[in-house]
């Protein structure tokens, strides 16, 4: 019994100096590891730490340089005709085109279409009117004076080479344009439809459009009021038309335009010389001629006068001095 327990004793000594000795052998290699050793040295758990690595940085890449082509400049003549000439460099240049003549074509060019404005008052009226559409207008067409058979008591105006005869005296009220109502337009004016009430009047080949006393000639997209043609003839005129005296017959007056009574109808005439009005519409133009201001609507002149304690307008007769 005795030998056996002698026996374990050993046996334990011997594991317990095996064990501290290979606890050595892991130390001293441990140590080896730590000190620079070949081998890698994992700590026991928890996370893994990448030592960082440190990148060179990006090589700059040497510049090429490539040979300039050697083309000679190119002139070109400007655009349009004009005298102006671009010169463009070589293809080896690096100078930037910052402002080119072409450009500046280009911009004057558009100055050039934008410089007729759709929103053009028409000779100082107080309504802008659109006159991007018009035709072209014919003012002669009703502002022929005609001459009155009754004798001029007063001497005419004299200026410019030009005699102004009235049988009213000049007295000077400033224009102010008659409003005639929303259906009534000036000359030049365009409207792209008309009302269901125009009716298609022909005259010398050409047709018209009238509508409660406004003319209108088809124009590009729509219409536009125009002169009233003389010889042009309606069945009706508005009931506001001004009855007014020529010294021979009777005419009827709206909105700048004289009718006359042709058995059951009405044709446009030219205004008598004369012939007093109430007002004037939206189209006409004060101009001074010497000492005297007239309003000159079409090609016609008006007198401003004084009748009866109210300021009218006279139709003038304009005649050559010789």
């Amino acid at each position: 019994m005795k030998n056996i327990n002698k026996t374990i004793r050993k046996a334990v000594t011997i594991c317990l100096a095996g064990s501290f000795f290979l606890i050595s052998i892991d130390s001293i290699a441990q140590r080896r590891v730590g000190g620079g050793g070949g081998g890698v040295h994992r700590p026991s758990g928890g996370t893994h730490t990448r030592p960082s690595v440190n990148r060179p940085a990006n090589q700059s890449r040497p510049a090429v340089n490539r040979p300039s082509v050697n083309k000679p400049a190119v002139t070109r003549p400007g655009s349009n005709g004009s005298g102006t000439k671009v010169t463009r460099p070589n293809n080896g240049s690096n100078t930037k085109i910052s402002n080119r003549t072409n450009n500046s074509n280009r911009n004057s060019n558009n100055n050039i279409r934008n410089s007729g404005n759709r929103n053009t008052n028409i000779s100082g009226n107080t309504r802008n009117v659109d006159r991007s559409r018009d035709i072209t207008i014919n003012n002669n067409r009703n502002t022929v004076v005609r001459r009155n058979t009754v004798v001029y008591a007063r001497p005419p105006y004299v200026y410019g080479g030009y005699r102004y005869h009235a049988y009213n005296p000049y007295y000077f009220h400033p224009y102010r344009p008659f409003y005639y109502g929303p259906v009534w337009h000036p000359w030049g004016f365009f409207v792209a439809t008309l009302a269901v009430t125009a009716i298609v009047v022909s005259v010398e080949s050409t047709q018209y459009h009238y509508d409660q006393g406004v003319w209108y000639a088809p124009s590009n997209g729509g219409y536009t009021a125009v002169p009233a043609p003389v010889g042009g003839t309606v069945n009706n005129i508005p009931s506001g038309a001004q009855t007014v005296n020529t010294g021979t017959v009777n005419n009827y007056y709206y909105g700048g335009t004289y009718y006359e009574k042709d058995g059951s109808t009405y044709k446009v005439v030219p205004p008598t010389a004369g012939t007093v009005v109430d007002n004037l519409p939206e189209g006409g133009e004060e101009v001074t001629i010497g000492d005297v201001k007239y309003v000159k609507f079409g090609e016609t002149y008006y007198q401003p006068v004084k009748v009866d304690g109210k300021d009218k307008y006279e139709v003038v007769l304009v005649e050559q001095d010789k």
